[in-house]
């Protein structure tokens, strides 16, 4: 709190320091492109609230009300607690199955937990860790072993193996990443939406992290899981979540044991113009999302139940730990974008519909505020860039508070990771915008083997350089004609400054 009294108080020492010629600049076009902007992104984040504090403290209250009232009725027939690991230290794996054995034992209702594993070091270890939890007999082990090929290979078998179990109605399956672990009664609390609310194949929670790492990262998880519940929440009144977390969501049995579904999941792939058949290696939980939202199903937030998640950032360099990061969450985000894009408002419903094209164009608006001060102190008049960067300055401060509607504390950091991740991360989209093939997990080395030859190679390295690239030229003439920068006078006048 101090971190942030002292940002306030130097930003209102600034505002007398600031050049009156940044509100009044040569070209009003300038202020009309940033403001519209403004409106459009701020107005967009304000309606995002909005719709949070609506469903945190309107509907989802009332929700949970229905839920409580149906009492034991609403519970599970079984309930399959499907758990992936590679690749992580034993004592995070043995945090996570002791919190899943613990909640399995305790919430009284029949579970079968399905390890899917690879080392047999670590099927030992949950081995140890199911006896050590207490003999009940209404929870059964099953271990699905494979090759650490990844892990839509490892979420098939398990899918596989439960399917071969013949689930009996009412069952749910939940998907828990072999770093996270449940909050104690999480599975009581979460399991009756799905019987309350038929219409809902699936529902994912919130998430809370503990980041093994610099303190730069724990900040910026902490930032980015805050901002996510404001998001999942103003999805969550919708009942079309944009993401299935792989972190912990549950699903109908019925829907993850059918062939189409493990299909979706084992082997999934889009059809591009340019780059040909692109074959998804990471974001399974797009896959899944992708699957129930093709199927009309709707798809619920459970904001008062909480996954615990424990977070290792693939490098000790924020900026290259970050960078790797963001090339996986946004390219997951943008090779699934499109094809549920072509459902249709219709199918989706508009706000869905809106929220997803958001995606697509977020990345250029984020841009165009930099771009349009960058030109404007360049043609214009130089001191409008320090106009930019306290309007810069003051809006993430007031985004900053924003999030304690959802988090009891922020940090004094969160305006400036804001200002990266919007635009750092809008650099990142557009990188991978235009190179949907670039796929590879933080966690393991599997990667997609090309096949392609080696001029099809080139040619989408090429191809993908020279588009990307007349893609960013396009935005700043685009934002540069718009605001009468790039006349002959004003390039004249830049050259006479150099000049001098």
């Amino acid at each position: 709190m101090r971190g942030l009294i002292l940002y306030f108080l130097v930003l209102a020492a600034l505002v007398y320091q600031l050049d009156e010629s940044w509100l009044d600049p040569v070209s009003p076009y300038y202020l009309a492109l940033i403001g519209t902007i403004g409106i459009w992104r701020y107005g967009w984040a304000a309606l995002h609230i909005a719709r949070a504090m609506l469903y945190l403290h309107v509907v989802f209250p009332r929700m949970r009300k229905k839920v409580e009232a149906a009492g034991e009725d609403a519970m599970p027939s079984h309930v399959y607690l499907m758990v992936t690991s590679f690749r992580i230290d034993t004592e995070t794996t043995r945090k996570v199955y002791h919190s899943v054995f613990q909640e399995a034992v305790e919430c009284g209702l029949r579970c079968t937990v399905v390890a899917s594993l690879v080392e047999m070091g670590d099927q030992r270890l949950v081995k140890q860790l199911r006896t050590m939890a207490g003999e009940n007999d209404l929870v059964d082990l099953k271990f699905v072993r494979i090759a650490g090929t990844g892990k839509r290979d490892a979420l098939a078998e398990g899918f596989r193996l439960i399917a071969r179990a013949e689930p009996p109605p009412r069952a749910v399956v939940c998907v828990i990443d072999g770093d996270s672990i449940l909050e104690k009664g999480a599975l009581r609390r979460s399991l009756p939406f799905l019987s309350v609310y038929p219409r809902a194949g699936a529902f994912t929670t919130d998430e809370v992290c503990k980041v093994e790492g610099r303190e730069i990262f724990r900040q910026w998880y902490s930032m980015r899981f805050a901002q996510r519940q404001i998001l999942m929440s103003s999805h969550g009144l919708a009942k079309r979540v944009l993401t299935l977390t792989g972190r912990m969501s549950a699903f109908r049995a019925d829907l993850v044991t059918n062939a189409d579904f493990i299909r979706q999941i084992e082997v999934d792939w889009i059809d591009h113009w340019r780059l040909g058949r692109l074959k998804f290696l990471t974001g399974d939980d797009k896959s899944s999302w992708f699957y129930l939202l093709r199927n009309r199903w709707q798809m619920l937030y459970i904001p008062d139940v909480k996954i615990i998640t424990i977070e290792h950032p693939p490098h000790n360099s924020f900026l290259i730990g970050s960078t790797q990061l963001m090339v996986r969450w946004f390219g997951n985000m943008l090779r699934t974008n499109g094809r549920a894009l072509k459902l249709g408002p219709r199918h989706i419903s508009w706000w869905t519909w809106w929220s997803i094209f958001d995606q697509r164009i977020s990345m250029w608006t984020s841009l165009t505020g930099l771009v349009a001060a960058i030109l404007a102190s360049l043609f214009i008049e130089p001191t409008l860039i320090l106009g930019y960067f306290y309007w810069v300055a003051l809006t993430r401060f007031l985004q900053t508070i924003a999030l304690l509607t959802v988090r009891q504390e922020v940090n004094w950091t969160y305006p400036f990771l804001l200002y990266y991740n919007q635009i750092y991360g809008s650099i990142v989209k557009t990188y991978i915008f235009f190179r949907l093939d670039r796929q590879k997990w933080t966690r393991q080395n599997t990667t997609n083997a090309s096949r392609a030859s080696n001029f099809f190679r080139r040619y989408t390295n090429v191809s993908s350089f020279f588009v990307h690239s007349f893609a960013i030229l396009a935005l700043i003439i685009f934002v540069g004609n718009f605001m009468r920068a790039l006349t002959v006078d004003s390039v004249k006048n830049v050259d006479l400054m150099f000049s001098q």
